[in-house]
């Protein structure tokens, strides 16, 4: 058996999040070909636009990403990521108390979007970029170390395993050993399992049902599963913006099998699913 581990918290820049209870890490792309949102915000303004709206839906914190990780996407020049990325954050600093991430794999973005006021690094490569490490540590910012074998250009390509949970538990056992090794403290340290980055329909069905597994890393775990292909296929082939519905099931799932975080596009309606959600688990736990 594997228990649900809780942890208390996690810790970022500018304070910790409460892990008593989800927590609810908003998407918004600055990019013109993510697969959900791709194009719609590549507008400063219409950016910090969507996060006024996720402010009102109750998100706790903002995931800015400037690079597309789609499968097969291409990566935008360094410089091209950093213009996307840093004027929203600076934006969002200047408006709202509120935590920010930036998912990148360089620590190029990643130094600029901290020196705009970033929180947390939430980066699909754990820690790929050699420089990486350092520029969290030194900043003392979160960082979320996800899963994933290639890149996003290739990752698609026939990605095989054995024990899918077994195998992510020990690659990413890996990076947070790295991480460590860094300078970075554990306490500011997420693990992610990397729902759809090499992982095929089957894959990422059972990693979300045997995602207690991975508590033995002993990391708040983030689930991002949010209007994913798989959930499309699931559901007769909707798209993306039809698959709302098929991510609250995703995250309430995998919030009873020991996720904590979730990066979510549809933030009201997540955050009311896992509200409930928590609610029946803790009078379980009290009744028993």
């Amino acid at each position: 058996m594997h228990p649900v581990v809780q942890h208390v918290r996690w810790v970022h820049r500018s304070g910790a999040f409460d892990l008593s209870a989800p927590v609810v890490m908003g998407v918004l792309n600055i990019t013109p070909d993510s697969f959900s949102d791709g194009g719609l915000h590549l507008d400063p303004e219409a950016a910090v636009d969507r996060v006024a709206a996720m402010v009102n839906e109750g998100v706790d914190l903002v995931d800015i990403g400037g690079e597309s990780t789609r499968p097969g996407s291409r990566s935008p020049d360094p410089a091209v990521e950093i213009s996307r990325v840093v004027p929203v954050i600076r934006a969002i600093r200047s408006r709202w108390d509120l935590p920010v991430s930036v998912d990148t794999r360089r620590a190029e973005v990643a130094r600029a979007a901290l020196d705009a006021g970033a929180d947390i690094v939430n980066d699909v490569s754990a820690l790929g970029d050699p420089e990486m490490a350092g520029v969290i540590s030194r900043a003392g910012a979160g960082v979320v170390l996800m899963h994933m074998r290639g890149t996003p250009e290739l990752m698609q390509n026939d990605p095989r395993y054995i024990d899918v949970a077994g195998e992510v538990t020990a690659e990413l056992r890996e990076r947070l050993a790295l991480a460590l090794d860094a300078g970075i403290n554990r306490e500011r340290i997420a693990v992610d399992p990397g729902i759809g980055f090499a992982k095929t329909f089957d894959h990422n069905l059972e990693l979300i049902a045997r995602l207690k597994e991975l508590s033995v890393l002993g990391q708040p775990m983030v689930l991002g599963a949010s209007r994913k292909a798989f959930l499309g296929a699931l559901i007769g082939g909707a798209p993306p913006e039809e698959r709302g519905v098929a991510t609250v099931a995703a995250c309430v799932v995998g919030f009873l099998n020991g996720a904590g975080i979730f990066r979510v596009h549809d933030v009201k309606m997540v955050r009311e699913a896992l509200q409930v959600a928590a609610a029946i688990r803790g009078a379980g736990i009290s009744a028993g």
